[in-house]
């Protein structure tokens, strides 16, 4: 079925004319203005697109959610293993390694400027990759040498994404998607997200079309991410589609066995989207949702709320029950093997509970358990918390160790193959275990 494409950004000549030049006789401003898969060139003529005009920033705007046609994409290029925010598509919380059963030592240590929120992420080679609020994605090799780090022009939180061929994914608070070469910190592309009058600042217009969670990559290599809505862009940084919401999205995407696509929004709401971007349901709460969503493998959807509730939602979008905790639930629930779900709450609680809704026990730190629970190869459950610890529970309940550090823990820490843990937090530092 043939259908009308459009390339949706800002051209070249556009970016040009920021700087003080000038257009000639147009026979185009804007992409918009071309037929079929044209664009509108650096001459502002309608032309065929330039592959490799992928690293123009694109603006979605408000004709967002036009679909590109596969031969528009670059090569596919899939997830790594494990190599994303929630360790895969369906955020399930699954590390890559086995954790150990008793306290590991400190093998290494690197400092940075600001804190780091966004959880590391292991690459394919064993690079490991943060992001902080210095601006800055950093690129450290597992012997705890800095190889390179690339600056944005605002804080980032995201947890960045490794696709097979090595590209990074990671987005900024300047409103900006970013494709980075793994090899060499090198930009591919960016993608500009949304179209907010102030890309950099505070605010609700400030911070609405930030790219602060996840990238999630698809199978086919799709990127998903959120901002003012939920965006799907083609591995070579064109847009695909855009699904609007009326808030911001701070939630990583998760994607489901049937490639449906969820979000959680400002707004109240978790939104089910289908591969096309059309929406397929939404479910609503009383407060906002900060928790990423995780999908079991039967297609019920977890996730947590500002409201206290751990929430499980089946792949039509009927509630099947609530768990009520006594604070915000902003982390992303974790699956474990057996299905049982585990998410940490404000209270300061750790909760395993039933596929059945029936919580099986508690684990209780000293402060708040803010981010996601990562699970490890051999059922051990890793998290931090903001008494500055990083805690190791048995899948029973049980404590097996913990780690102090100088600051709130509340990104996942991250295993390698190896069992070396990785582990970041406001105290400003990466540091590694064994």
């Amino acid at each position: 079925m043939s259908v009308a494409l459009r390339v949706l950004g800002l051209s070249f000549s556009a970016l040009l004319a920021c700087s003080g030049s000038q257009k000639g006789p147009a026979a185009c401003a804007k992409d918009t203005d071309c037929l079929g898969g044209r664009v509108c060139n650096e001459h502002s003529r309608c032309a065929e697109p330039d592959p490799g005009s992928a690293a123009l920033w694109a603006d979605a705007g408000p004709d967002a959610g036009i679909s590109l046609a596969p031969d528009a994409m670059a090569a596919v290029t899939g997830p790594g293993p494990h190599a994303m925010f929630g360790g895969d598509a369906r955020n399930t919380g699954t590390l890559v390694g086995k954790a150990p059963l008793k306290a590991p030592k400190e093998v290494w240590r690197l400092d940075f400027e600001k804190p780091i929120v966004g959880s590391p992420t292991v690459g394919p080679d064993g690079t490991i990759y943060v992001t902080s609020h210095d601006h800055k994605l950093h690129a450290v090799s597992s012997l705890g040498s800095l190889l390179w780090s690339f600056e944005s022009q605002d804080r980032m939180w995201s947890t960045p994404a490794v696709a097979e061929d090595g590209t990074v994914y990671t987005g900024s608070d300047d409103d900006h998607l970013y494709a980075i070469d793994g090899a060499t910190g090198k930009e591919k592309w960016r993608y500009r997200v949304g179209a907010c009058s102030e890309p950099l600042g505070f605010g609700p217009e400030g911070t609405r079309c930030d790219v602060d969670g996840g990238p999630t990559i698809g199978s086919d290599g799709t990127i998903y991410v959120g901002g003012d809505g939920l965006y799907a862009v083609w591995p070579n940084g064109k847009l695909r589609w855009k699904f609007a919401t009326a808030e911001h999205v701070p939630t990583a995407p998760a994607i489901g066995p049937d490639g449906t696509i969820f979000i959680g929004c400002l707004d109240d709401a978790v939104y089910a989207v289908r591969p096309d971007g059309s929406k397929a349901w939404e479910f609503r709460t009383k407060r906002d949702i900060e928790s990423s969503v995780a999908v079991g493998a039967d297609g019920t959807v977890y996730f947590g709320g500002d409201d206290g509730g751990l929430y499980a939602v089946d792949a039509a979008g009927e509630q099947k029950w609530t768990v009520i905790t006594r604070g915000p639930v902003r982390g992303s629930p974790a699956i474990g093997a057996d299905g049982t779900i585990y998410v940490g709450s404000h209270d300061k609680r750790l909760y395993a509970v039933g596929q059945d809704g029936q919580v099986k026990w508690r684990f209780t730190a000293a402060d708040k358990i803010h981010g996601s629970i990562g699970v490890a190869q051999n059922g051990v459950l890793l998290f931090g918390s903001q008494d500055d610890n990083v805690y190791a529970v048995a899948d029973d309940g049980r404590l097996l160790w913990y780690l102090p550090r100088d600051g709130d823990v509340d990104p996942t820490p991250a295993l390698a193959l190896d069992g070396t843990l990785y582990v970041v937090g406001d105290d400003r530092s990466l540091r590694a275990y064994k």
